[in-house]
């Protein structure tokens, strides 16, 4: 189990902002599908610590990304959703019905259900939020899907890269 303080939560929040919004954010793929990363924090914050502390900083982190994208709140009011059902998520994603969760004692499908699942719904509730017109319903869940899919592969390769399953 890793140490984490609540300095240490601040510096990933602020590199994960500044990975999302100087890197992530330049890189279009098919034309219009932007990986996005910074939700990771939320996704991989240790289960055992303060459940306001983490809903402030999953806040934080949201608005952080929609101060700086000038967007009106959007990834603010979806990541502090996926943070306040995380263990929901969590939970149905792995089939346990335990009240200890760890990443390490998961099987590595259930993990990727888990990430999958958590990005879906974080980039169903943007998106439905930025573009939604029922005339574009089809559009707007191909957007979901796609870019869905682009930051499932960003944010595994992220988990490898820090061992996330190994760590919390």
């Amino acid at each position: 189990m890793i140490s984490r303080t609540l300095f240490t939560d601040l510096l990933i929040m602020i590199f994960l902002v500044a990975l999302q919004i100087y890197v992530l954010n330049k890189i279009t793929l098919f034309g219009k599908f932007t990986p996005v990363l910074y939700p990771v924090f939320v996704m991989f914050y240790p289960f055992f610590r303060n459940k306001f502390q983490f809903l402030a900083l999953s806040f934080l982190i949201g608005l952080s990304i929609d101060t700086l994208m000038h967007s009106g709140g959007y990834n603010a009011f979806a990541t502090t959703l996926i943070a306040y059902f995380r263990t929901l998520i969590f939970r149905s994603s792995t089939d346990t019905s335990t009240d200890f969760f760890s990443f390490q004692s998961l099987q590595w499908t259930q993990f990727l259900l888990f990430l999958f699942s958590s990005i879906f719904l974080h980039q169903l509730f943007v998106q439905y939020m930025e573009f939604f017109k029922l005339s574009r319903i089809f559009e707007i869940l191909i957007n979901v899907l796609v870019t869905s899919v682009i930051s499932f592969i960003f944010i595994v390769v992220y988990a490898l890269i820090f061992k996330i399953k190994q760590k919390v």
